[in-house]
């Protein structure tokens, strides 16, 4: 147990592990602790789940995000990992919370609409094929036959079976749930500020972390402090020099429409260039995503919403009589190399869990499992020992040799 020290010496107790972030990163991460037994408290500055992963569509998606880059590779590996895990992590997550996340394994649908996006399909089939990922190459009336609301301009199409989906809004209401049945301290608007240090009881009395202390003064004691921040975690003005989180905001609009019926006209996720539609049970239907570099920028942009609800409609014309339900805008957390930070910074016990792009729902499970492991003390097999290598923070440090050195 954690301890903090105050001005007259006097010990208040504290928790073993206090994250920043009330995401899905830090709220699976914070249950998964508390199962372990460690006392956990989660400071968000605005409400929990209110951020970027409440604007995410879901899709747990690793065979249509496939990269032939290098980075692409490990990209790959760990989000083949991860949702590997979620079918498990999702059963839990439900039984823990006794409420649904919306869990659809209906697969997805890659389409193309004209010749250049057919060679293209062409040639992501081929990748797909080399790396023995499941994708089969569909005529335009075998994708109709699965889909019948897609254009009769669809010119190929790949399945991806092994694609899933969940609703971000129910699986944050379902951590939520869980984590304050397993005992987490979930508190809103403390805005972290800083980081304290104390100085150590041993015989060379170096300063060790010692907590987080927030806009009010409080201070939050805890044994090890974990950043989930998201696209902020590199603007939070608390993290000492020595600790290096080259994370920056890529920000993202997204569309909420809904068939009053109740029933969305669509079974599977459908994906064309970078643009996708997302099918839920309740009738909406999720169409996404721009990605720009304009910082912290909030309001929607007419033209982004144009361009989605066009490209939408081109895909499936049947979104034309879909109501207009919300424009979500939301900021991915992005990295150099496109791959998260996760583990142990440059500072004893300061830990990152962030940096994980377009992929932060996907890569929740797996990022879990790996940092609860690395703070619990406990053994990973060379496989996920590889994998979390490969997202060390301090990659990033001067001097590094880079991802998995």
């Amino acid at each position: 147990m954690a301890t903090e020290v105050g001005a007259g010496g006097e010990r208040k107790r504290g928790v073993d592990v206090a994250i920043i972030g009330g995401g899905i990163i830090g709220l699976s991460l914070a249950w998964r602790l508390a199962a372990r037994g460690c006392s956990v408290c989660v400071l968000e500055r605005e409400e929990i789940g209110s951020g970027t992963s409440s604007v995410a569509a879901g899709m747990l998606a690793p065979v249509s995000e496939v990269e032939s880059s290098e980075q692409g590779r490990r990209a790959l590996a760990l989000a083949l990992r991860s949702a590997a895990l979620w079918e498990g992590f999702a059963q839990e997550l439900e039984a823990a919370a006794e409420a649904s996340i919306g869990h659809s394994q209906a697969g997805t649908l890659m389409v193309a609409r004209d010749e250049d996006e057919a060679r293209e399909l062409e040639r992501q089939l081929e990748l797909r094929s080399a790396l023995g990922l499941r994708a089969s190459r569909l005529l335009p009336s075998e994708a109709r036959a699965l889909e019948p609301a897609l254009a009769p301009v669809i010119r190929l199409a790949l399945e991806l079976p092994g694609d899933h989906s969940v609703d971000p809004p129910a699986v944050l209401a379902a951590l939520r749930s869980a984590c304050e049945r397993a005992g987490v301290q979930l508190r809103c608007r403390s805005e972290a500020v800083g980081l304290e240090q104390r100085s150590d009881q041993g015989a060379e009395r170096t300063r060790v972390l010692a907590g987080v202390r927030l806009a009010g003064g409080e201070l939050v004691a805890a044994e090890r402090v974990v950043i989930a921040a998201g696209a902020w975690s590199g603007a939070l003005g608390l993290l000492p020099e020595q600790v290096a989180v080259p994370v920056r905001p890529v920000r993202g609009e997204l569309l909420w429409l809904r068939d009053p019926s109740g029933s969305a006209p669509l079974r599977r996720s459908i994906r064309a260039g970078r643009v996708y539609l997302v099918p839920r049970s309740d009738g909406r239907v999720i169409v996404g995503a721009s990605m720009e570099e304009r910082g912290f920028e909030r309001s929607p942009r007419a033209g982004t919403v144009y361009e989605l609800l066009r490209a939408a409609y081109e895909l499936v014309p049947a979104t034309y009589e879909l109501r207009f339900e919300r424009v979500l805008v939301g900021f991915r957390p992005g990295t150099p190399d496109n791959l998260p930070l996760l583990g142990e910074s440059a500072l004893q016990r300061l830990y990152l869990a962030t940096g994980h792009f377009r992929n932060g729902v996907l890569l929740a499970a797996l990022s879990a499992r790996l940092l609860c492991a690395m703070i619990c003390g406990e053994a990973l097999d060379a496989a996920d020992a590889q994998l979390l290598a490969s997202c060390d923070p301090k990659r990033f440090a001067a001097g590094a040799a880079g991802p998995g050195s």
